[in-house]
């Protein structure tokens, strides 16, 4: 997988190091919700289990493989 460096400085702060990378390809590949930001981003979710079924929001640049930011999003509604 390719990081930003943003990512990279990001997950080093406690609240994102235990995020495992295999969660965050499990978000990448199988997306519970998907939209497009207006700058091109794209923001997947997606359940992880090991987690306590949190929702894990992953943020991609617009070529959908550059992990730009990953963490577990509590405001999240799969009904919107």
């Amino acid at each position: 997988m390719k990081f930003t460096l943003y990512f990279e400085t990001m997950r080093i702060r406690p609240d994102r190091a235990g995020i495992k990378p295999e969660w965050i390809r499990q978000v990448k590949e199988s997306p519970a919700k998907e939209t497009i930001q207006a700058d091109g981003r794209i923001r997947r979710w997606a359940a992880i289990p090991e987690a306590e079924g949190k929702y894990l929001r992953v943020i991609l640049l617009p070529d959908g493989e550059t992990v730009h930011n990953a963490f577990f999003d509590r405001r999240f509604n799969n009904e919107d």
